[in-house]
């Protein structure tokens, strides 16, 4: 294990201990900024209050321009020549429309923090960055760390994706500070993911005095989404949801044109070629003679897969968090993120050590709000703990 002193423990413990409103205020403000993942002028802003925080402490932060989505932003403490940092992830955009956070700005009741993206992952980024803007204060002794803030993680990171996979290629190990559990487990392996479009066309004709000569794009992709919910496999670990649909001109015209996106899940890559050659299948398909179709990938998550070195830094996670009491394991999850990206490249990786919420991606979505102090503590100890052998 390397050997930071006990010293340098009780500073970064003291120094997060000691700004715990300072939190409270910088997720406050996180929250309250609109930032779906096609905002990008919402996800920028949230960048900017990150970076004047993180400079304001000393952190070096650089902005790596994305043309469509939020823009990335590094940032960086300590020095690499010996070793290379540890790095720590996180994702500005959520799933929500401009305008959510007036109408559901952030509050506290009874010790709950809700509002849009405040536990995916808003919070996640909090914790990042205080142990950055921490460590920053006696960088010298301490390992280099990198802190990575991407834009468009909801949507499966078509822009971010290379920026991430570049920057694990580089790291020692990565933590992904995605909402822990709501039972507080961290999680060691995710399903992946494809994210699909397609598009139907048919023929118009008027409904009612012309039926025969029209041909229903909306029937065509009807009948689609029934073959494609049929190949859901819950043991398998496969499941399709179309999650979007769009048709038609108007209620007395035979649709010629009609659209959905789907969303399916694997559990690897055996998984993944199945469901994907069938899904693909369907979309080629006329089930109604006369329509054609064409699709697209929107996006794709691998799956995070656990490996012998992911699983040393698992226990090592485990043992840090049950030296301070927590008895918490890691547990596998059906939800994607781009902790899939990191482990892909062959960097051991640990996702959900943020602070713990739940009902993420709905209206009721929240987050503990004790937990935001706990695993800021848990991950900078994680952080200055870490074995030499990973």
């Amino acid at each position: 294990m390397t050997d930071y002193k006990t010293n340098d423990e009780h500073l970064l413990i003291s120094w997060l201990s000691n700004r715990r409103q300072d939190m409270i205020d910088l997720l406050e403000s996180l929250v309250n900024i609109d930032s779906g993942s096609y905002d990008k002028a919402g996800v920028d802003a949230v960048g900017l209050q990150l970076i004047e925080f993180l400079e304001n402490y000393g952190v070096r932060t650089e902005i790596i321009p994305v043309e469509n989505h939020g823009d990335a932003i590094r940032a960086m403490v300590g020095h690499s020549e010996k070793n290379r940092p540890i790095m720590l992830l996180g994702h500005r955009d959520t799933v929500f429309s401009k305008g959510e956070t007036a109408k559901r700005p952030f509050r506290i009741e009874d010790g709950i923090a809700y509002g849009p993206g405040v536990a995916d992952m808003k919070a996640g980024l909090v914790i990042n960055a205080f142990i950055l803007a921490g460590m920053a204060q006696h960088e010298s002794t301490l390992p280099a760390t990198v802190g990575l803030f991407t834009g468009d993680e909801e949507i499966a990171s078509p822009s971010s994706r290379p920026i991430i996979e570049n920057e694990a290629r580089n790291s020692r190990v990565v933590f992904n500070s995605e909402p822990g559990r709501a039972n507080g487990n961290v999680v060691s392996g995710r399903k992946g993911g494809t994210f699909y479009r397609i598009e139907v066309k048919g023929k118009a004709a008027h409904s009612g005095s012309q039926h025969a000569n029209g041909i229903s794009a909306i029937e065509e992709l009807a009948r689609k989404i029934q073959a494609w919910h049929a190949l859901t496999d819950i043991d398998a670990g496969n499941t399709v949801n179309v999650g979007l649909i769009n048709g038609g001109k108007s209620i007395n015209m035979v649709a010629p044109e009609a659209s959905s996106e789907v969303d399916i899940r694997y559990l690897d890559a055996k998984g993944a070629a199945k469901i994907k050659r069938q899904v693909e299948d369907i979309a080629q398909r006329s089930f109604v003679p006369g329509t054609q179709s064409r699709f697209e990938i929107l996006g794709e998550f691998y799956p995070l897969i656990s490996t012998e070195e992911s699983d040393k830094l698992l226990n090592h996670y485990l043992s840090v968090a049950k030296s301070k009491g927590f008895e918490i394991i890691g547990e596998h999850s059906g939800a994607c993120a781009d902790s899939g990206f990191t482990a892909a490249v062959g960097t051991p990786t640990l996702c959900a050590v943020g602070p713990v919420g739940g009902m993420v991606h709905t209206v009721d979505e929240y987050l503990e709000v004790k937990t935001l102090f706990e695993r800021a503590e848990l991950l900078a100890l994680a952080i200055l703990r870490l074995p030499d052998d990973l």
